[in-house]
């Protein structure tokens, strides 16, 4: 079956992760009688998350005829004649209003009925609430006939945590037979050897063809414990004093007095290094962070490409994290608001700061982000989701040092931070999207 992308304004991105079954259609039936059947419409209620009624529903609103979905064979019919293109782009607006986020446009949202009868789409990735439009005909529709509510998730995450618990109960009952070995092995050994001392004393005086030899379980009780004494060796941890002041005993020790003299040279490099940078410092020599960020601006004026740009901002004399601080806030330069859209946009000058280490670059891009909000303030806090959908979207940081970097801020000095909040959902909806991949 043939696969498009969810939503017009993404037909043309080849790596599109939602995708729906194109449309088929079969004309049925003659004169009055004639119908046209939407013969794949189960499967394309699946891809949006939406049941099939719905949709059917809202070809015979626009449309103004009738329309009916059988839930026990599952076929759509509206009658009249029509064309595939007409209901093709009736489900497009279908999918704007009651699918996508109106947001991000992101189609993975849930419909919410509140209390006072008005329909919301909760989206899974951002965490925006978008309100529908109820005027449209459809809505009195999805009131009457509210969608079901998702089963399931909260029995998995209760099997999790009992596997998780189950799982540390074997871990500390073998760590208690363990011990319980132990101690048997030691009182064996004991009881063995008081044994022994009283044997010999009863037949000190007696002849050598009077001594009997040591039986078999006096033998296994030994071996038992020499065992005993080898797995105390094991338990024993040796480290290794790794100090400045140790290494450089060592290296005295071991080499002779002019080898020593030339490693102490090289391990007193950096301190004479550190020496001259505050020397400079003191100067007014260095380039300091205010700097970089004017130099960023001022080659991103004048519209140099990504690669040069990189290459310009590698040359300074700062850290790595404040390299990518100074290029993030050179390209949200005078922007107030829609920063996911503006990450988007400089994907390309965000990937060339990325591309060298993915590891160690993502997690710098993900602190110059929060660094970043907490400089902006409320607007781009509200929008930290956003901005980090557009960075998972593009490809430019991955699901493990998303979570990695966020689990990291929840323990750190700013864990009461609103940044952490406002990440949540996306948060949510990534460890949802894995769990799911993992079960399918």
């Amino acid at each position: 079956m043939a696969l498009q992308n969810i939503g017009a304004a993404n037909s043309d991105d080849a790596f599109y992760r939602y995708k729906m079954p194109k449309m088929i259609t079969k004309i049925e039936g003659r004169g009055n009688g004639i119908k046209t059947n939407i013969v794949n419409m189960v499967d394309i209620a699946k891809a949006l998350a939406r049941p099939a009624s719905y949709t059917t529903k809202y070809f015979g609103c626009e449309l103004g005829a009738q329309s009916k979905f059988d839930e026990k064979t599952g076929t759509s019919h509206v009658n009249g004649a029509h064309d595939t293109a007409k209901l093709a782009g009736l489900l497009e607006n279908f999918i704007k209003k009651y699918v996508q986020c109106y947001g991000c446009g992101n189609p993975e949202t849930d419909i919410l009925i509140t209390k006072s009868q008005m329909i919301q789409l909760k989206c899974a990735a951002c965490g925006f609430v978008s309100d529908v439009d109820m005027r449209d005909k459809l809505t009195t529709f999805i009131i009457k006939n509210p969608p079901e509510a998702k089963k399931g998730l909260k029995d998995k995450k209760a099997m999790r945590r009992a596997e998780k618990e189950r799982m540390k109960e074997g871990e500390m009952a073998d760590e208690e037979q363990k011990k319980l070995k132990k101690e048997v092995k030691k009182k064996g050994s004991s009881s063995s050897k008081d044994g022994t001392v009283k044997s010999s004393k009863k037949k000190a005086g007696s002849s050598d063809e009077e001594r009997v030899s040591p039986t078999h379980s006096q033998i296994d009780e030994k071996e038992e414990a020499r065992d005993e004494d080898d797995d105390g060796d094991d338990d024993v941890q040796w480290q290794t004093d790794t100090s400045i002041d140790a290494a450089r005993q060592r290296i005295q020790e071991q080499l002779s007095a002019v080898t020593a003299d030339m490693v102490m040279l090289s391990t007193n490099e950096p301190e004479k290094k550190k020496k001259t940078e505050s020397k400079g410092s003191e100067n007014g020599d260095t380039v300091n962070y205010a700097t970089v960020v004017r130099e960023v601006k001022a080659y991103l004026k004048k519209g140099v490409a990504a690669k040069e740009l990189q290459s310009h901002i590698a040359a300074f004399p700062v850290s790595a994290q404040e390299k990518m601080n100074a290029l993030l806030e050179g390209l949200f330069d005078g922007i107030e608001k829609g920063f996911g859209k503006e990450a988007t946009k400089r994907k390309n000058h965000l990937a060339a700061a990325v591309a060298g280490d993915d590891e160690g670059s993502q997690l710098l891009l993900l602190n110059a982000v929060e660094e970043f909000c907490y400089k902006k303030g409320s607007n781009a806090l509200k929008e930290v989701a956003l901005i980090l959908k557009a960075l998972y979207d593009v490809d430019l940081v991955e699901e493990e040092h998303v979570v990695h970097w966020y689990s990291k801020g929840l323990k750190g000095d700013k864990k009461d931070s609103q940044i952490w909040k406002n990440a949540q959902p996306f948060i949510d909806w990534l460890q949802n999207a894995e769990s799911e991949s993992e079960e399918e």
